[in-house]
């Protein structure tokens, strides 16, 4: 398999005006995010990302070409599986809830003994041309926002879902302001090996639906 070695900040400069922007417009008020038994999420707290349809929790997963560090961010091939509890902190270190539209890390917890060398944030990895897609994977670094951090920042959106405790995640950064940036949701992209690896949609693609469960 042959991966683009070039960082997703790079890559946004000159792909960005090509870009088809995928998700409406973040203009929406912020709002506390809810866990599926309607308590606002809190910083510091562990919770699953469970999807409304079809795969189980989030655990780390393997790159298509078998490269076992870092790892990826997939879906649990468990249906009745929570996954591994992850922890959101948001932009504002002094917000201790979540809210919707607003930048944030997303970070495993209790995976330490899993590739310890690399760290459990979530961020963008570099454009994967054998199947033409951006994958979530670890190793990214928390806080510190501005163009170096860029590709570790993630949002939580409401979803047009009639449960009012579905949400979506998005790539859309705000955190640097000179910064040109691609605006997508997450999705799901199966590939040969059966495993459901979270990446950003492709035009005509639908994101997944997701909630949230305290651990």
């Amino acid at each position: 398999m042959r991966t683009t070695n070039i960082s997703p900040l790079l890559a946004f400069a000159f792909i960005s005006l090509a870009i088809s922007v995928q998700l409406s417009a973040i203009s929406a008020a912020p709002e506390a995010v809810r866990d599926i038994a309607g308590e606002p999420l809190q910083k510091g707290v562990n919770y699953y990302i469970l999807p409304i349809n079809v795969g189980g929790g989030l655990v780390l997963g393997l790159y298509l070409n078998g490269t076992e560090c870092p790892r990826q961010v997939v879906q649990s091939q468990r249906e009745v599986s929570n996954g591994l509890p992850l922890m959101l902190t948001s932009v504002d270190p002094k917000a201790k809830v979540i809210l919707t539209e607003t930048d944030l890390n997303i970070k495993y917890s209790g995976a330490a003994s899993i590739c310890p060398q690399y760290s459990k944030v979530w961020k963008l990895a570099a454009f994967d041309e054998s199947v033409s897609r951006w994958f979530i994977e670890t190793n990214g670094v928390a806080g510190n926002p501005g163009r170096q951090t860029i590709d570790n920042w993630f949002k939580i959106v409401k979803d047009n879902d009639v449960n009012k405790y579905n949400y979506k995640l998005v790539f859309c950064p705000t955190v640097c302001n000179v910064c040109k940036v691609m605006c997508k949701d997450v999705g799901v992209y199966r590939g040969a090996d059966g495993v459901r690896r979270f990446a950003l949609v492709n035009d005509g693609e639908e994101p997944i639906s997701i909630f949230f469960r305290k651990a």
